[in-house]
């Protein structure tokens, strides 16, 4: 029997060999996606020239990495994606092709123009774009299926088998720790990390996967932590393209000495240290090509500073500060380094690793009180902005994981799922306005600090 799927309740360091890593790549630029055709589950499609590019420059980015093991879907354009990503990544690995990474099964659509399809299956493809969970389709035999229900029973079923092939790496503490490179499509590596994160098909709007993006997972026996999304960095570009709708970049502060040092800061108002100003620098380098219209900062001077800094490359842009998007106060155990805690509120301290959503902080807060301040403080900026514009919004650890856990569906019993580095970045689409779905289109970009892992600062909030 497997094992099962882990419980999201998980803190990860940084700091320490994550026990299984699992990377996701979407295969590259396509002949199909230039033509803005559907491409689903036919083998009609093949990578470009730009998308064979895409994929070598992948491998490269990924050389810092040993892959245990490599899995792909057995489509062309997948599995040609996966071979010169390997071919350039240097390691001499093959890929495992697995038909549990198959793209999506939409047979009635399968070669038409998207023009087509509006044509063609209006109603439908209003529904796919709405509520894809929902859309029910036609096989050739008369038959009737629900494609996305599918995809999600297939992406639970290959989640099962990976986990099931690196158990060890799990379970066993004296096993090495495991990197596994999974090659796929959008619809499938979208389903995939709605599986791992146990979050249901309406969420599969809510996520962006771009051709040759680069997802992180890091998981243990009890549980999974998304480090970063849709890093296109590697690629040249900083962000995915902006469409349709406002766009929020959420940044996390650059690094403190207490952030270095493993202590509780919360409300204490800490400046950024050495390294602090030079993320915050590569933040404002990594967001120089990117058009901001406004600013908003907690109101604290780490966030602040960051701020300032990405900021003197968009000079003329105005900054708010709010009381809304401060650090989570830890009350009695602000200044204390973990053991200090350890020694005086162990069971606390236990509970707040465990089950973080049940705890009161020692004349401090709750993740509740941070959570329905962050989010009402983010919403009301959201709401602020028109189509056109995207806004900077650079706060603190707590605050964006609890943020982002809303945005995707998540509770604040899950925070410990969404990692924020020093300096990383996410980006927000508002494709149908503020009170609209909202897309979280990347998430944790931290490849101007360094690489494609996030190797931040993994101390106290």
């Amino acid at each position: 029997m497997g094992i099962l799927a882990p419980p999201i309740r998980w803190v990860v360091s940084s700091l320490h060999p994550v026990p299984l890593r699992i990377v996701l790549v979407r295969h590259g630029l396509s002949s199909f996606n230039v033509e803005h055709r559907i491409q689903g589950r036919d083998d009609l499609s093949s990578l470009t020239e730009i998308g064979q590019r895409q994929a070598l420059t992948t491998g490269v980015a990924l050389r810092d990495l040993t892959f245990a093991a490599a899995y792909s879907s057995p489509l062309g354009r997948a599995a040609d994606t996966a071979r010169l990503l390997l071919e350039a990544q240097g390691q001499g690995l093959n890929a495992q092709l697995d038909e549990g990474l198959l793209e999506i099964d939409l047979e009635p659509w399968s070669g038409l123009l998207r023009s087509e399809l509006k044509e063609q299956f209006s109603e439908q493809e209003r529904q796919w774009r709405q509520a894809p969970e929902l859309l029910e389709l036609q096989r050739a035999d008369g038959s009737s299926y629900r494609p996305l229900e599918e995809l999600m029973l297939q992406a639970r079923e290959f989640r099962q088998r990976l986990l099931d092939r690196h158990a060890a790496a799990l379970t066993d503490d004296q096993a090495a720790p495991q990197t596994v490179l999974v090659v796929g499509h959008n619809a499938i590596l979208r389903c995939l990390l709605l599986a791992l994160l146990n979050l249901p098909l309406t969420g599969f709007r809510r996520l962006r996967v771009d051709n040759s993006g680069i997802s992180i997972l890091n998981l243990n026996s009890s549980g999974v932590q998304v480090e970063s999304l849709n890093g296109l960095g590697h690629l040249g570009d900083p962000l995915p393209a902006k469409g349709n709708g406002a766009r929020l970049l959420l940044v996390r502060h650059g690094e403190t000495d207490w952030n270095r040092e493993g202590r509780f800061q919360g409300q204490i108002d800490i400046p950024l240290n050495a390294t602090g100003r030079s993320q915050a620098e590569a933040a404002s380098r990594f967001l120089a090509p990117v058009t901001i219209h406004r600013a908003y900062t907690s109101c604290m001077a780490r966030p602040r500073q960051t701020a300032e800094a990405i900021l003197a490359a968009h000079p003329g842009v105005p900054l708010t500060s709010t009381t809304g998007l401060v650090e989570i106060g830890h009350g009695l155990w602000e200044g204390r380094l973990e053991q200090e805690i350890a020694a005086g509120w162990p069971d606390l301290l236990a509970d707040w690793k465990r089950a973080p959503e049940t705890v009161q902080m020692p004349e401090g807060e709750t993740l509740q009180q941070v959570w329905d301040r962050s989010l009402a403080t983010w919403q009301r900026i959201a709401a602020g902005l028109d189509g056109a514009e995207t806004a900077l919004v650079v706060a603190h650890d707590a605050v964006n994981k609890t943020i982002l856990c809303g945005l995707l569906g998540l509770g604040p019993a899950e925070i410990w799922a969404i990692k924020q580095g020093n300096g990383g970045v996410t980006v927000i689409d508002y494709p149908d306005g503020a009170h609209g779905r909202p897309v979280v289109a990347a998430m944790n970009l931290t490849q101007h600090l360094g690489g494609v892992l996030d190797r931040t600062a993994a101390g106290a909030l």
